[in-house]
């Protein structure tokens, strides 16, 4: 589509896919969506993007990101039969994390129809220079139906700048007092200043209201930082994230890939397999008065926040979906008692090993900055991978990527692998859920 152009869109379930081209040099980009009505967000529950993933109406959520042959994609999905009437526009939007859009090569937003996975839409804008953050495209309500406009409206502070300007206010962090201040860690908001576009907008769709309502007063401003691992950088401290207390989430999320012809090749079949695929999230804990354990499904260790371990499984997942797939929580008001906590998956059945599955891991912890990143392509046999290691170490708690395939032997457990790898020394015994 040429920017500026618009196509109908089915209003039913729609997977919008943000890609761009990896590679040395090239920053992160996210996906965001903005819930508008004339113009404006209502309350900063509008906006739907890794820190939010999901609208309160569920007509909006972000699925996360896949990499699969160098090619990442950040999903949303949009279900506009679910979009509330108020709500005029839903704005689809991509930020740059530690560059600009200049730096990523081959930006595309694609709209598929969920059902059917055919591409109703795909416009791949151009000419960016200096750019942090896009307004790529937007669904907007005409004469009682729904259309894709392609817009390409870039802005030079990311998306706390492009959100700002439609009504979203931010959660500024408070610096501590120091002489002259260093460089500004890539995932922290600069100051606020008014937003400014830095290519022209297309034509807006006439409004039937003139005037936009004030956004709603929200109880806790939008935190917009957030910090991705990396091989090069595998490693931060929650202490210096100033997370280290209250609740943290760990969840995993999942995609498997839907590219292959027919159920009766082999990776047809291989397919057929993960249709019912189910992964389990598990971690081994050490405390710090030497005792050892599991967190997982099966023999219903589901641990418990208010007494040792101080980590809790939740229910369950065989969807994968940003929305829910495998969660646990760590308590960090207790976090003087870890000694350290090794988050691990398993395959528990429907697939013989990871390959053609594409995972995010996301860490929240209740203060500080949400830590994701997502695991390399699987190339090995492997049915269970180290995900994160959380050391609690002179006083400091550190939050390392992981990401290893491991390899069990003939008749070894998963568990009784990475027990191994990791040097837990554990004794196992075969369980069931």
């Amino acid at each position: 589509m040429p920017k500026g152009s618009n196509v109908p869109v089915p209003a039913s379930a729609l997977r919008v896919e943000v890609a761009w081209r990896t590679g040395a040099g090239v920053p992160d980009a996210d996906a965001s969506a903005l819930l508008l009505v004339a113009g404006k967000v209502r309350s900063d529950s509008d906006l739907v993007f890794y820190n939010q993933p999901s609208h309160t109406s569920g007509a909006v959520r972000h699925e996360g990101k896949r990499n699969a042959g160098g090619r990442v994609t950040d999903s949303l999905t949009v279900d506009l039969a679910r979009v509330e009437p108020a709500v005029e526009t839903v704005v689809l939007a991509a930020s740059a994390d530690g560059g600009t859009f200049g730096q990523v090569p081959d930006l595309s937003v694609e709209v598929r129809e969920t059902g059917r996975d055919t591409v109703v839409a795909r416009f791949e804008p151009t000419g960016a220079t200096v750019e942090t953050a896009f307004v790529l495209g937007e669904f907007y309500r005409r004469q009682g139906a729904w259309k894709f406009r392609a817009v390409g409206q870039g802005y030079d502070r990311g998306l706390e700048g492009l959100a700002t300007d439609f009504g979203i206010s931010v959660d500024e962090p408070q610096q501590p007092a120091a002489p002259p201040p260093s460089p500004r860690p890539r995932s922290q908001p600069v100051p606020a200043a008014p937003a400014r576009p830095l290519t022209p907008p297309a034509p807006a769709v006439p409004s039937a209201s003139a005037t936009a309502p004030a956004p709603a007063a929200s109880a806790q401003p939008v935190r917009l930082t957030k910090v991705t691992l990396t091989k090069s950088a595998p490693a931060v401290s929650l202490t210096k994230q100033g997370g280290t207390s209250g609740a943290m989430r760990v969840n995993l999320n999942w995609e498997v890939h839907k590219q292959f012809k027919g159920w009766g090749s082999k990776l047809g079949r291989a397919m057929a397999m993960h249709a019912d695929l189910d992964l389990d999230l598990c971690a081994l804990f050490e405390l710090a008065d030497g005792s050892k354990g599991v967190v997982q499904a099966l023999g219903n260790a589901y641990g418990a926040l208010d007494r040792p371990p101080f980590i809790h499984l939740d229910g369950d997942d065989r969807t994968g979906s940003r929305a829910s797939g495998e969660n646990l929580t760590v308590n960090l008001d207790f976090q003087r008692h870890f000694r350290r906590i090794l988050v691990f998956v398993t395959i528990y059945e429907g697939a013989r090993s990871f390959a053609d599955l594409h995972a995010t891991v996301t860490l929240t912890p209740q203060f500080g900055a949400p830590i994701d990143f997502s695991l390399d392509e699987c190339t090995v046999p492997s049915t269970v991978c180290a995900l994160a290691l959380i050391t609690h170490t002179d006083g400091e708690l550190i939050v390392q990527r992981e990401a290893r395939y491991l390899v069990p032997e003939r008749g070894v457990s998963p568990q009784r692998t990475v027990d191994r790898a990791y040097g837990w020394g554990m004794d196992w015994t075969p369980g069931r859920k």
